[in-house]
């Protein structure tokens, strides 16, 4: 992984050690990119392990449990099952999945946003496509589900749509090393 990791980012980002508070906070974001995607493509953990058979990374994500117990870390989930710790490695693994994956399905991606960006110009709300009714209802429902938070429905609609976005930068070729920097901005307290 360290060479493919090499591969998308500066050496100052390479270099960079985030502390337990900003690891907390990008097993959280990195947890909410997932979500979206398994809200927009319907992905399940079969698909997040193959993305890391085909990036060479069963070290950090060898199975439905290691996958399991890395999801569980975000602070925010229900539950305490899971494993609290997340260490560099594995967060910079679930970010080349989470682009992998996000590059696999950039049509849909870029067909959401572009949806998107028409009911906007329309000024129409955007649960009338069906693509992003279908994509909030369930990214609502997921989020509500797994997590121990409660956000306003209205609330929940603006992060999902704000990830969609998210996942259209997190599609292309840079994408790795866009989410890697928009981890450490939130990290840090920017909103990235």
């Amino acid at each position: 992984m360290v060479s493919r990791w090499q591969n998308t980012t500066t050496p100052l980002e390479r270099e960079v050690q985030p502390d337990t508070a900003q690891l907390d906070n990008i097993k959280t974001q990195l947890d909410l990119v997932l979500l979206a995607l398994e809200a927009l493509i319907g992905i399940g953990s079969e698909a997040v392990l193959q993305a890391a058979a085909d990036l060479n990374l069963q070290d950090s994500v060898s199975d439905r449990v290691a996958l399991w117990r890395l999801r569980q870390s975000n602070p925010m989930r229900r539950g305490t099952g899971g494993r609290k710790k997340l260490d560099i490695d594995e967060a910079r693994a679930l970010v080349l999945i989470s682009c992998h994956l996000a590059q696999q399905h950039q049509e849909i991606i870029r067909k959401a946003v572009m949806l998107l960006e028409e009911l906007a110009e329309q000024n129409r709300q955007p649960h009338q496509a069906a693509l992003l009714g279908d994509y909030l209802d369930q990214f609502t429902n997921t989020y509500q589900e797994r997590m121990d938070d409660n956000l306003s429905t209205d609330a929940l609609s603006h992060l999902a749509l704000k990830l969609l976005v998210d996942l259209l930068f997190y599609s292309s070729p840079q994408g790795s090393r866009r989410l890697w920097v928009a981890l450490l901005d939130r990290a840090n307290g920017n909103d990235g």
